[in-house]
């Protein structure tokens, strides 16, 4: 690992005119004013200015720098469009930042294999824009697709409301050709599911930007479903709901999707987007999106209907045009801009649990929010257990980030401590690493890190996530709020 020391100390003007020898004037930023703008991904609580940025559009100019990175041993990142929430892209003193934003072509559309090559600059919602007209979509649809990039997606294997039917990002990338971390370019996977060997491709989704990076990318697109109709139940509990989704899994129905929102999180999209499609007086909200054959899509939704009426929900209302269903859509994907209405500041924490283990683990939360003295809304992709807590604060007050990040680690443990995750679809990235030994062996990550290793064997791509540094920094969230980042700026 490089020292601070070496990082104050290094001499930039030989590295940046090799950086300008490759990518021009233009495609390198050292201007303190415009590097700012790279300081933080959306964990905007801690920011760290990156020494350099680079703006390459190709393969070769991606491997040139990162050889040039090798050369003088300067770490580096890659960064989309710096939409993660576990500061997966936040900076290094010291380091390079290799930004992938006008890596943004769509290389090839193979409509007859239903596959599509990007390179990762690529929005996510430009994917299904591209092959919709021909009856075709891209199924991972994170809450920021209309921002984040599929290089990121893949680094973090980002999901989204459909995932608990379609799965996340890893079940739908095919290949990519990477660039690894001494500068080497080469291809993983293939053009097909399934592939003879190693599943490298598995291991590189979700890797962070810790194995190396990922310049093109195959995907797997969708043809659309016949028939697609979306239901929202209201319930006078959380429990009510929680069971409802038990029960329409146990039913044998998997829904595209099926979303809860509580209250408080309800009437702040209510405040903000004005629909006056949720019903505000609601404890909690269920979206089921049932799609399919329309025989199919027409038996499940009478049975999903009864389901949740037999669990006490009030009304349950249907939407089959596309307007109204994209509308009831537009509702949840704006509840975490939304939750920005509630209160200066909010840390948005991501975790897996048991379908089964809903209404306890909620209660904690509540018990939590109580003890702490928090608000907490609740937005989570309830089918596949993925809760989305929402810790509001006032970032203004001094000490108050600690005690919100020491919450956060109460629900991850909590997460853990029920059969769960620490980490759903928003990856681990600087935010979480600390709390890898609550989910992990000592031998799970010894094994992570040898294969870190193999692919990283300076490492130098992406130091500093994932990993907890030291070992013990799990040990309590003050502990590592102190610790972590000493030279970044607090917000």
């Amino acid at each position: 690992m490089l020292t601070q020391e070496k990082y104050i100390q290094r001499n930039w003007k030989p590295i940046i005119k090799e950086f300008e020898a490759v990518l021009g004037k233009k495609g390198v930023i050292v201007r303190r004013e415009e590097l700012i703008t790279y300081e933080c991904d959306g964990l905007a609580s801690y920011r760290q200015r990156p020494d350099v940025a680079v703006l390459p559009k190709t393969t070769e100019q991606v491997a040139q720098v990162v050889k040039i990175c090798n050369k003088y041993s300067v770490p580096f990142l890659a960064r989309g469009s710096g939409t993660g929430l576990s500061g997966g892209a936040l900076p290094i003193q010291g380091c390079v930042l290799i930004v992938t934003s006008l890596m943004r072509q769509i290389l090839k559309v193979d409509l007859d294999n239903q596959r599509v090559v990007v390179q990762p600059g690529v929005i996510n919602n430009w994917v299904t824009q591209t092959v919709s007209g021909a009856g075709f979509y891209y199924a991972p649809d994170p809450s920021s697709q209309i921002i984040c990039s599929i290089g990121g997606n893949v680094a973090e294997n980002s999901g989204g409301v459909h995932c608990l039917k379609y799965g996340v990002t890893t079940n739908h990338v095919l290949g990519l050709k990477v660039v690894t971390a001494n500068g080497d370019i080469v291809d993983l996977g293939g053009q097909v599911q399934e592939m003879p060997g190693y599943d490298l491709t598995g291991i590189f989704v979700g890797s962070e930007g810790t194995l190396g990076i990922a310049t093109e990318i195959t995907l797997r697109i969708l043809k659309s479903a016949e028939s697609i109709c979306v239901l929202l139940a209201d319930f006078t509990s959380v429990e009510a709901a929680g069971a409802a989704v038990s029960d329409i899994i146990s039913a044998g129905i998997i829904p595209g999707g099926m979303e809860m929102m509580d209250n408080m999180s309800i009437n702040a999209v209510e405040d903000v987007t004005a629909m006056n499609c949720y019903p505000r007086d609601a404890v909690a909200i269920l979206l089921v999106e049932i799609d399919g054959l329309d025989v199919e899509v027409k038996a499940n939704k009478k049975r999903v209907i009864d389901i949740c009426k037999n669990n006490g929900a009030r009304n349950v209302t249907s939407a089959n045009d596309a307007e109204t269903r994209l509308k009831l859509w537009k509702g949840r994907k704006a509840a975490f801009a939304a939750a920005g209405h509630l209160s200066p500041d909010y840390y948005v924490q991501d975790g897996v649990i048991p379908r089964t283990q809903l209404p306890y683990v909620l209660q904690e939360i509540e018990n939590l929010s109580e003890k702490f003295g928090y608000k907490i809304a609740n937005v989570f992709h309830a089918g596949d257990g993925n809760l989305h807590p929402l810790i509001l604060f006032d970032n203004s007050i001094p000490g108050e980030l600690e005690k919100v990040e020491e919450v956060g680690g109460e629900i991850l443990k909590l997460c853990v401590k029920v059969g769960g995750s620490i980490s759903g679809e928003h990856g681990i990235g600087a935010d979480k690493k600390c709390y890898m030994p609550d989910m992990f062996s000592p031998a799970d990550l010894e094994t992570m890190q040898w294969i870190k290793q193999v692919f990283n064997s300076k490492g130098l791509a992406n130091p500093e996530k994932i990993f907890p540094t030291p070992r013990t920094c799990g040990e309590a969230a003050r502990a590592m709020s102190q610790k972590k980042f000493e030279n970044v700026e607090k917000f």
